[in-house]
């Protein structure tokens, strides 16, 4: 494949597959100048000239019972994507993240003759582990973004390579705080809390209200706190009306994108659990993450869980041995330890109330020390992360795209 271009399709689902994808797009580029892909992605990957024939957001969905009236849908777009890649046969095929989506759609265009690489190996080491039999069956090779993945992997039968997060080399290992206030008009005096309550409609839903309504339960306690809010351009209506309801007035901004700057001013952030936690992290942010969904698929999730945390930051700080259960206990019963050290605190479900979000906040505000000893290891972890994740990347598919 050395001197040649190849022909790519990629897909990503949601905000955070694409943000990757853009910035593996740009690896690629850089390796082969003038390639071209297309598939389904959104608006980081259409900035690298990628051809969407769907948009991301249409497999922007979370959950059990949430997907079923999209699954119509979406089993049409992957019959009418596979049957379109099948005929055009692309060089390779890169599922990036998006596992319910991807894996059977690899695994077609595997048995196909057609090559498959995975970028993002599924947390099945979180939750619901039965998803390495289906990437065994799916992916030729994994691209992984966490250090002890590919000896996990590896355990299982499965290629992989760690590369890095590229976000580790995009965000500054020292966040310029002051400057990023200046760029949103923030007083530098007064503290300031990032209210990031996701992404996808349902979970500003489910968790839209509850962040303004414990950030106004934070400046009646501290009158001075600024709130920021930034929000992907679909979700800003939902998001301004929540805004508008609040009572916060003038001491709350709804931004139009902005997240990272929203991170890099704040003192402490309010956030949806994901891939925005792990930004929140590099940009050694002190934080509460907090997730809700409907009561039935949050059971059935709940049941899936191997680890006593959800959040990214906690999951990536917890010493080594408590990535798998110890002997004699259930998957189920290791993730309800409570011995679980946390480095920042989780609120799930119902204990996601406005009152204990506002105390939580609070508690990080009243304590640097705390904040300090977070933000030193969150800046190890930082180097943990930050490799030549272009160069890994490009060198495991040009690998693979020799075989």
């Amino acid at each position: 494949m050395a001197g040649t271009t190849p022909s790519l399709a990629l897909v990503a689902g949601e905000a955070s597959g694409d943000l990757l994808a853009g910035h593996l797009l740009d690896a690629l580029k850089a390796r082969w100048p003038g390639l071209r892909a297309a598939g389904i992605g959104g608006a980081e990957m259409a900035a690298r000239g990628f051809d969407a024939w769907w948009p991301a957001e249409k497999l922007s969905v979370r959950g059990y019972l949430e997907v079923l009236p999209r699954l119509p849908e979406l089993l049409r777009i992957r019959r009418q994507l596979a049957e379109r890649l099948l005929a055009e046969r692309p060089d390779l095929f890169i599922g990036v993240d998006a596992p319910d989506f991807n894996f059977d759609l690899e695994a077609r265009l595997k048995a196909a003759g057609i090559r498959t690489l995975h970028f993002v190996s599924p947390s099945f080491w979180a939750w619901r582990p039965e998803k390495l039999l289906k990437l065994k069956a799916a992916a030729d090779h994994v691209l992984c973004l966490f250090p002890f993945e590919p000896a996990l992997l590896a355990d299982a039968g499965i290629a992989a390579s760690y590369v890095g997060h590229p976000l580790a080399s995009v965000i500054p290992l020292q966040p310029d705080r002051a400057a990023a206030r200046r760029v949103l008009g923030l007083a530098d005096g007064a503290p300031v809390v990032a209210l990031l309550p996701g992404s996808r409609a349902a979970e500003v839903q489910h968790l839209g209200f509850r962040f303004f309504r414990a950030a106004a339960l934070v400046q009646q306690a501290q009158a001075a706190t600024q709130f920021i809010v930034p929000t992907v351009p679909e979700r800003l209506p939902q998001v301004r009306a929540l805004a508008a309801a609040s009572g916060l007035g003038a001491r709350l901004r709804v931004l139009h994108g902005q997240s990272h700057a929203a991170l890099a001013a704040c003192d402490v952030t309010l956030i949806a659990s994901g891939t925005a936690t792990l930004e929140a992290a590099l940009f050694k942010r002190p934080m509460v993450i907090a997730y809700a969904m409907p009561g039935l698929s949050y059971r059935l999730m709940r049941r899936q869980r191997q680890l006593p945390w959800v959040g990214l930051p906690n999951i990536l700080c917890a010493p080594p041995d408590w990535l798998a259960p110890p002997a004699g206990l259930s998957a189920h019963q290791a993730a309800d330890r409570p011995d679980a050290p946390f480095v920042v605190p989780e609120l799930l479900q119902d204990a996601a109330t406005p009152e204990a979000l506002a105390r939580a906040v609070l508690d990080w505000l009243a304590a640097p020390s705390r904040i300090a000893a977070t933000e030193a290891r969150f800046a190890a972890l930082h180097h943990e992360l930050r490799r030549d994740t272009a160069r890994l990347a490009t060198d495991a598919i040009e690998t693979l795209l020799a075989r």
